[in-house]
């Protein structure tokens, strides 16, 4: 089964509303709020990570980066690092690599998403591919998954001359 028929099983049977948007190729989380034609607030980027060697799945919008030190902080890890495409690809074998979803509960990963994502009604995702994204309800997903809400942006440094 393919990761897009395993999620619209999933959702169909937990009585979630749903939405399938085929876009053109789309390798980034940018890319992909572009193609869709939303903001990159919206799009839920999956970033994979490992905390004291164990795999964990960050999920964040697009517009944002990772703060390997707060998130190191957050999690008590005593090292935390992003993860090679080698060590996750197996993870997920019904999607192509980079493409998986933000629904690491279904192949056995932690997933941990970032407060700022919490802030929007809806979140457009990957569904197995770099053709397809996903849109639902955040409330929807966050039921779903059970992610352990944490604070792990990057915050923007000040330009220079402003007031901190």
């Amino acid at each position: 089964m393919h990761c897009r028929e395993r999620l619209e099983r999933m959702l169909v049977e937990a009585g979630v509303p749903f939405r399938v948007q085929p876009h053109p190729l789309a390798y980034t989380a940018q890319e992909i709020a572009a193609a869709t034609g939303v903001t990159g607030y919206r799009v839920a980027k999956v970033v994979m990570a490992k905390a004291d060697d164990r795999l964990v799945m960050l999920v964040l919008p697009a517009v944002h980066r990772v703060d390997l030190v707060r998130l190191k902080e957050q999690l008590g890890a005593g090292t935390v690092r992003l993860a090679e495409e080698d060590e996750f690809a197996g993870v997920f074998p019904d999607c192509e690599v980079g493409a998986m979803p933000p629904f690491g509960h279904l192949y056995g990963v932690p997933v941990y998403v970032d407060r700022t994502l919490t802030e929007d009604p809806e979140i457009v995702f990957n569904a197995g591919t770099h053709r397809e994204a996903m849109i639902i309800a955040y409330q929807d997903w966050a039921r779903l998954v059970r992610p352990q809400v944490l604070d792990f942006v990057a915050r923007p440094t000040p330009a220079r001359g402003s007031a901190a």
